[in-house]
């Protein structure tokens, strides 16, 4: 309420004015009556104007060590590329840990697991021409309240919401609301913001199925829907799509029903395809199989390729990653088979971008591919376990260790959101 002082003073004080004049007899009652009628537009402009400032101004809490939330950015902050830049120094990192939060599975808890070296946790994403807030929790459930939010992939999207449970901690934990026991299909809310997320694992983002159990050769039905998660998502006002390592490994991909090629596969008489066509048609297909269903009128992210940081060796010939520092952007370059997986994504979301405005669907590019480029100091590697057990385990520089640099993912998302709320408010004040 104290947004309305200003307006009951200045109600009040105009009053007395008013007032005074009458006594004085320095005014007739119909000059009275227009300067009462003057004073009735003033007032009504300033709690127009007041109201509109608080639609921007989230409300402040301060619990602990955790700062005011942010206010919503002006829309200047669109002019910067917010996934162009550097890691610099974060001393104040991390914003939880490993005995503070239940939501880290084994093989991402590498301070659990001996990781002898903790600088890797204090490091943040500076763009080049402007700041990026470190995740704020309570402005996040604020923009979420009442929302939900599906993140759909392999194990980097089970480890992207891992971590944003972790980074909402500070404020509430959620509650497990699955209709299944599967882990790979897990489903919380936050009760105090009706806010529910969920995470259906889906590798290869279309149809696929392992060859035999013993086996880990996949068929990959590169044109055909997986209706996993594609009967699911219409309910979801925010939808997170990632997809990547899953098919550099062995793979036969069908298109129309018929085999069109395969990797890693093996197997004889059988036409070795490039990589590069069946991932295109895949997220041809994921993108059709969203854009394609009735009533979803949510926010799509596509969260882009995530490097992975071998050295040494390929993953399964002793390849590691023991650095523990990130580079810096003139030390090392998108090239490879990551080059060309991330500009595949790129221009099958313009694509796809173009097709779900026609449905009036919005597709937003959270391209985290050049930040996790430089962190290769990230990763479990051979602390994703314990370190004594005795099997034979191949070193993880895939994943990433949680508190860990897919924290600012949530960076990234939440500055998105924000930039997306001052476009919906702004619309809507022109057209109220």
């Amino acid at each position: 309420m104290s947004f309305l002082y200003p307006f009951l003073f200045f109600f009040s004080f105009s009053m007395k004015f008013l007032h005074i004049e009458l006594e004085c007899g320095n005014t007739t009652k119909k000059q009275t009556v227009s300067n009462i009628s003057k004073v009735v537009c003033i007032m009504f402009l300033i709690f127009t104007v007041t109201t509109a400032l608080l639609k921007i101004n989230k409300f402040k809490v301060v619990i602990g060590d955790l700062k005011e939330p942010e206010r919503l950015p002006s829309t200047s902050v669109k002019k910067c590329d917010i996934f162009s830049g550097e890691w610099v120094p974060n001393p104040e990192a991390p914003y939880y840990t490993n005995t503070t939060c239940w939501a880290i599975h084994e093989h991402q808890n590498c301070m659990k697991h001996g990781r002898p070296d903790s600088e890797f946790m204090k490091w943040r994403w500076k763009p080049n021409e402007c700041e990026l807030p470190i995740f704020n929790p309570f402005q996040f459930l604020e923009i979420m309240k009442g929302k939900s939010m599906a993140f759909v992939g392999d194990s980097l999207a089970r480890n992207h919401m891992q971590s944003m449970i972790c980074l909402l901690s500070r404020v509430e934990w959620p509650i497990d609301v699955s209709n299944t026991n599967e882990f790979s299909f897990k489903q919380w809310k936050y009760s105090n913001y009706n806010f529910t997320m969920a995470n259906y694992w889906t590798p290869h983002l279309v149809r696929a199925k392992k060859v035999d159990s013993n086996s880990a050769l996949f068929n990959v039905y590169i044109d055909e829907f997986d209706e996993t998660w594609t009967t699911h998502i219409k309910e979801f006002d925010y939808v997170i799509i990632n997809g990547g390592q899953w098919f550099l490994g062995p793979l036969v991909f069908y298109e129309k029903q018929r085999v069109v090629g395969c990797q890693h596969c093996d197997l004889d008489n059988m036409t070795h395809s490039n990589l590069y066509y069946g991932y295109r048609k895949v997220y041809n297909t994921t993108f059709k199989s969203i854009i394609s269903l009735e009533n979803f009128k949510g926010t799509i992210f596509l969260r882009t390729f995530s490097p992975s940081h071998f050295e040494n060796g390929l993953w399964n010939k002793g390849g590691n990653c023991m650095r523990t520092k990130p580079f810096r952007s003139n030390e090392t370059k998108l090239e490879g088979y990551d080059l060309e997986l991330h500009k595949i994504q790129l221009d099958e979301f313009r694509i796809a971008k173009k097709e779900g405005i026609k449905k009036g669907l919005k597709f937003m590019l959270l391209d985290t591919t050049q930040a996790m480029l430089l962190r290769p100091d990230g990763h479990p590697n051979r602390y994703g376990y314990w370190p004594n057990e005795n099997m034979t385990l191949y070193n993880d520089c895939v994943h990433w260790c949680l508190p860990g640099p897919i924290d600012t993912w949530s960076d990234f998302l939440l500055e998105m959101l924000k930039m997306e709320s001052v476009t919906s408010i702004s619309k809507n004040m022109i057209h109220s």
